[in-house]
């Protein structure tokens, strides 16, 4: 028989085992409660590491727009800088329409009251017709003035950033005088060869015609800069010559400025997309011309690609969809 001592002891034990076991299982829940704690403290931390960052990176993003923003404006304002000499060709021709049949008519109009008061109506009549076939030519030219200078102001606007119905090729058309006039002002020893083939089927596609007619601009530009840096010695022949295209393909119109310059080094070919990238001498050229050009290609659903070869030639081609 077990004595009193043993089943005391016995007892003791027993108690002292499940002691034992609950004082391990208090420590690993406060083990536990630790270990929880510390990862709540961890990720409690890197969240509001998280949206410290994040906050920072909408700062910086903010900011960034906003320097794109001011960018681009530079960049329209310093092309249209390139163009102010071509708006001022552009629009004397037709303002000297304008004075020269303004002066016939004020002659004509002295010949009509001459007429009127020798009762010689025949040619008062015939006079009438001139004065208002006159007239009809003035308005002409006062629309064609005015329309350079609407597209002047929208150049160098904003915008609204919506697509509508626009004309490539008049558009084009437009800003290959505008360039070329342009460089004439400022070097009067350039001259170019000026190519056109425009596809009368395309008709108006939906663009934003300010950001397209901005691509095209600086296209144009860069053909005009690039046959007159390559003109050779005297003793070679060359013409430089500029031509532009346009061309109706199943669903898609294609655009092509090509220049028959010096063409584009095959080991920056592939840098000229590239932001603030420029082959020009400091202060001719922003570098973001091309970029910019781009991402508004991009933006229309489009593509902006160059096929070049040095010494002969570089051609960009503009891909949109219908």
């Amino acid at each position: 028989m077990m004595t009193f001592e043993e089943d005391q002891r016995r007892r003791n034990a027993a108690s002292e085992r499940i002691e034992y076991r609950n004082n391990i299982q208090y420590s690993v829940l406060l083990a536990g409660l630790a270990v929880f704690l510390l990862v709540a403290l961890i990720l409690y931390r890197n969240n509001r590491q998280k949206q410290k960052a994040n906050k920072e990176l909408q700062k910086t993003l903010v900011n960034l727009k906003s320097t794109q923003t001011q960018l681009i404006q530079s960049e329209k304002m310093a092309s249209l800088g390139e163009l102010t000499a071509g708006i001022a060709h552009e629009i004397q021709n037709p303002l000297n329409f304008v004075n020269n049949f303004s002066e016939v008519n004020r002659e004509l109009l002295a010949e009509m009251m001459e007429g009127i008061e020798n009762k010689n109506y025949e040619e008062v009549q015939a006079l009438a017709k001139d004065i208002a076939e006159n007239e009809e030519k003035i308005n002409q030219h006062g629309k064609r003035a005015d329309a350079i200078v609407k597209g002047m102001l929208q150049h160098s606007s904003k915008g609204s950033g919506k697509k509508e119905p626009t004309d490539i090729n008049a558009l084009a058309d437009e800003y290959l005088r505008l360039s070329y006039h342009g460089l004439r002002a400022k070097d009067k020893s350039f001259n170019a060869t000026l190519q056109t083939n425009y596809d009368d089927t395309i008709g108006k596609i939906n663009m934003v015609p300010q950001d397209m007619g901005r691509v095209l601009l600086n296209l144009i530009t860069n053909a005009f800069y690039a046959v007159n840096a390559a003109r050779p010695d005297k003793a070679t022949v060359y013409v430089p010559t500029v031509s532009i295209s346009t061309k109706k393909e199943d669903n898609k119109v294609i655009i092509t400025v090509k220049d028959n310059g010096n063409g584009i080094g095959a080991g920056i070919v592939n840098k000229i997309f590239q932001p603030f990238f420029t082959t020009k001498p400091t202060g001719q050229g922003t570098g973001l011309g091309l970029s910019l050009s781009y991402d508004i290609v991009k933006a229309h659903g489009g593509e902006l690609t160059v096929e070049t070869q040095q010494g002969e030639f570089a051609k960009f081609t503009i891909t949109l969809q219908l």
